[in-house]
């Protein structure tokens, strides 16, 4: 029996193609060890694919460099067989050997070279009938996802193990549709993983990203999409490559770089793809982007030139596993058009590396001019040297997939004919026994390691260790790009750990070291967070600053945070700071200049009293009942030291005392000239012919009058004490940046009422004493008082809108000066012109002069 393993680029039926002509002239295969060999290997590759992949109908493409990679690939997998063969371990006893047919990077041609391989009949000879029972057992393949996939979908229900090197589709991973599907390459699933954890890594948030028109574009770059839209990231753009290029969809590709400025863009294709978007960015002088190119042309040769890598330089890149195989480059360049006399791709491969032509047959017919102009090709040309795609093994990358999917055949056959393998109840099969279906099964067990010391073995879906490296493209001293590897992704890492990069490697566009940013709109700083625009992307937005009472800690917050109660912003709103408390203490100038002042007032008024005492006798002092000058006074220093409760920290006892004092005391000073302003009205009446109210207005009566209107405000404060009594609150609302310490009125209505009672009784005292004010004594008293609660009144008017607009602890000072105001308004007029004639004037305090000569003669003790 022969077994046939096909390595490849295959596809459906043959139809018609518009792409450039294809030919499959025969196979690749020696035919001494086609014939030879216990075991048949195919193959089919790219190997005879002239111009563009793509037609262009403004420029002419390059010539196809994948003709190139796949006769290396090609070489990989006879290398490999050979080395088999010579291993006396590994499937002792059979000789492998090898068929290679063509694919054309054309599904419908892919798919005629497959159903060549397992008919063991090129079906483009009609003549030659199929065999009874196909050759075939595995097949090695195809390069482009979009082809295996149709293989896949041939092979699936025959139960046909097929391995690709180059197929990186996600879809391939289903085991439904795809159960004999398996690969050395990791899947696209891992592969747009890894970008995600790139894309994270670099904090870059506005992207572009094109793909190739095929099953592996568009399932790269929808994957994308998808797994980038957890992780706040915006895609400006998503387009593929046509099938077709025109000139205005290649620059409508530019203008949209252009116009999104994006400066990140990922692109999920082939080389031939991007190198038509790449010669024009070169022609508009596009730089200063960073591309992500994507396994299948991270080591592209045909991009990454001197020429180019203005526009490409400092490209990030995912590279599949490498290795150096030892001695492969001297097998590839054995190769030599005499070792295939009849292979068309071995000779056209040497006429385009020695830019000659072979003297064929089909030559010899031709004798036109240009032929003979041409070149001739001696055959003494030598690969050695020459330096090109073909040679560099540098990047041995799917050929080592390919060298891996030739070794895995080879061990689960190895393990079907020594029963090496977990199947219950199984015999050891010979070599022309075994059937595709076992080779499946053993696929799915098989582990081993390759002679570089990589351990090979497939999931459950048929995918081996996700596992890339991160290429940076540089330029060295010579001109020459060079792939360098600044990190790796393992797709089997813990969390946290698949992604490592060393970013100092990393040479970015334009040479520059720092990372270059993609972002559509800056980060907002802490304290400030997102506004997002409307009908924009979420990555677009503006910074706005937090509220007055609002902080944010973080880079790109969302929303502010409101700070507690107690806390307020730092000038930055980058963290909540606490606010200081704030009352008016005795510490401060302010403080201490009332305090002086308060006690001024109070020692003041105690010189009086000792003044007065001194002088109890004279008539001055004994003038409208000393008794109750005397208890005024006293009033008064209490008026002046009450204020003393207002300064200082406040607490429960100091708010309910304080202002009880203060009406109560005050009450008294005003029930005290109130009594004052009675007795002179009183007196003045009592002179009139037969007049006897004076016996009604004793001292006895004043004494209980202002007793009267002391108890009224007592019962006043009593109430307000047991209702709804002051007590101390932290006042966080009339500052943002501080709280104010204050004494909670509890009630205002009381507090009102106590101001009310005290100013009812000012002018009532007042009126009386305007009232007297022209009564005939040469010493009325009834003037003074009449000046002292003019002063009283406008004061406490004054005060309460003062009180009301004055903040924090400016509202407590108001109060303050309030009371110290009217006091020494009392104090002054009332009791220094007395003073004034006691100390300063003692002729005057005589009985007479205080009569006058035109006074009527009184006399009140």
């Amino acid at each position: 029996m022969v077994v046939c393993f096909g390595l490849c680029t295959l596809y459906a039926v043959q139809v018609a193609f518009a792409g450039p002509a294809c030919l499959l002239r025969g196979d690749f295969t020696p035919p001494a060890l086609a014939q030879d060999g216990d075991v048949i290997i195919g193959g089919v590759f790219t190997l005879h694919y002239k111009g563009a992949v793509r037609e262009m109908s403004y420029r002419t493409g390059p010539k196809n460099p994948g003709c190139v990679k796949a006769l290396r690939w090609a070489q990989g997998m006879i290398f490999a067989i050979e080395e088999i063969n010579r291993d006396k371990s590994l499937l002792p006893n059979v000789k492998l050997g090898f068929r290679i047919h063509d694919s054309c990077a054309n599904p419908p041609e892919a798919l005629r070279a497959s159903l060549t391989l397992v008919n063991g009949r090129d079906e483009s000879l009609p003549d030659l009938a199929c065999t009874e029972k196909s050759p075939l057992v595995a097949v090695i393949g195809c390069s482009g996802s979009t082809q295996s996939i149709t293989i896949a979908r041939l092979l699936g229900p025959f139960g046909i193990p097929q391995i690709s090197y180059f197929s990186s589709c996600a879809c391939l991973s289903n085991r439904r549709e795809f159960p004999t599907f398996f690969r050395t390459i990791p899947s696209d699933y891992f592969q747009v993983k890894a970008w995600a954890e790139v894309v994270r890594y670099f904090g870059w948030t506005w992207l572009g990203a094109f793909g190739s028109d095929d099953a592996y574009g568009q399932y790269g770059i929808q994957s994308f999409l998808k797994e980038v839209e957890g992780i706040d990231v915006c895609v400006a753009f998503a387009e593929f490559f046509p099938a077709v290029y025109t000139k205005e969809k290649i620059l409508t590709h530019v203008e949209l770089i252009k116009e999104t400025q994006v400066k990140v863009i990922l692109v999920f294709a082939t080389e031939i793809d991007i190198y038509i978007l790449v010669n024009e960015l070169v022609e508009h002088n596009v730089t200063g982007i960073v591309w992500l190119a994507s396994e299948s042309w991270s080591t592209a040769g045909l991009l990454s030139t001197k020429e180019k890598f203005g526009v490409l330089g400092g490209l990030l890149g995912l590279g599949i596993q490498r290795a150096n195989i030892e001695g492969f480059k001297e097998f590839l360049l054995r190769i030599h058009p005499s070792d295939y006399p009849g292979n068309i791709y071995i000779k056209e491969f040497w006429e385009t590396t020695f830019e000659c032509t072979y003297n064929t047959a089909a030559n010899k017919t031709d004798n036109s001019d240009s032929l003979k102009a041409e070149k001739r090709c001696t055959g003494l040309e030598d690969l050695r040297s020459i330096e090109n795609i073909y040679t560099d093994i540098s990047q041995l990358r799917v050929t080592y997939n390919t060298y891996k999917g030739v070794y895995a055949i080879a061990h689960a056959l190895h393990n079907i004919r020594h029963c090496e393998n977990e199947m219950q109840n199984e015999t050891c099969f010979a070599i022309e026994n075994i059937t595709p279906w076992e080779v499946t099964q053993n696929l799915k067990r098989v582990k081993f390691r390759t002679q570089m010391g990589d351990e090979v073995q497939f999931d459950e879906n048929g995918n081996p260790f996700p596992a890339f490296d991160i290429i940076n493209w540089q330029l060295d001293q010579n001109g020459k790009v060079q792939y360098v590897d600044i990190g790796y992704y393992d797709g089997s890492a813990p969390t946290g750990q698949k992604l490592v990069i060393q970013e100092d490697a990393i040479i970015w566009n334009g040479g520059q070291k720092t990372v270059i940013k993609s972002v559509c709109s800056e980060s907002c700083l802490p304290g400030s967070r997102k506004a997002f625009r409307e009908g924009e992307p979420i990555c677009c937005f503006d910074c706005v600053p937090c509220a007055q009472d609002e902080i944010s800690n973080m880079t790109d917050a969302i929303d502010c945070i409101k700070c507690p109660w107690n806390y307020w912003p730092n000038s930055k709103n980058t963290d909540c700071v606490l606010k200081t408390i704030e009352f008016l203490s005795f510490g401060e100038i302010m403080g201490t200049v009332l305090t002086t002042v308060a006690v001024s007032g109070a020692c003041l008024t105690l010189c009086i009293i000792a003044a007065f005492f001194n002088f109890r006798s004279t008539p001055i002092v004994r003038a409208n009942n000393s008794e109750i000058s005397f208890l005024l006074l006293f009033a008064l220093v209490f008026c002046f030291l009450c204020s003393l409760l207002f300064i200082g920290e406040p607490s429960s006892w100091s708010c309910m005392f304080k202002h009880v004092a203060f009406g109560i005391t005050f009450v008294l000073c005003i029930a005290c000239v109130l009594g004052k302003t009675l007795v002179v009205l009183m007196a003045f009446k009592a002179t009139l012919p037969g007049n006897n109210i004076i016996k009604w207005f004793g001292p006895a009566q004043q004494r209980l009058s202002i007793f009267f209107f002391t108890s009224i405000q007592i019962i006043i404060c009593a109430l307000w004490l047991g209702i709804s009594p002051p007590f101390p609150q932290e006042n966080a609302k009339l500052f943002n940046d501080k709280i104010i310490f204050e004494c909670n009125l509890g009630s205002a209505i009381a507090f009102c009422c106590v101001l009310g009672y005290i100013g009812l009784l000012a002018v009532l005292c007042f009126i009386l004493a305007f009232l007297a004010r022209k009564l005939p004594d040469h010493f009325n008293e009834a003037k003074y008082i009449t000046f002292s609660m003019l002063i009283f009144c406008a004061v406490w008017i004054a005060f309460i809108p003062a009180y009301v607009s004055s903040p924090g602890k400016y509202t407590v000072a108001v109060e303050i000066f309030a009371i110290l105001a009217s006091s020494f308004g009392v104090l002054l007029c009332i009791f220094a012109p007395k003073c004034y004639i006691i100390l300063l004037k003692p002729e005057k305090n005589t009985k007479k002069h205080l009569m006058g000569k035109s006074s009527t003669n009184k006399s009140v003790t």
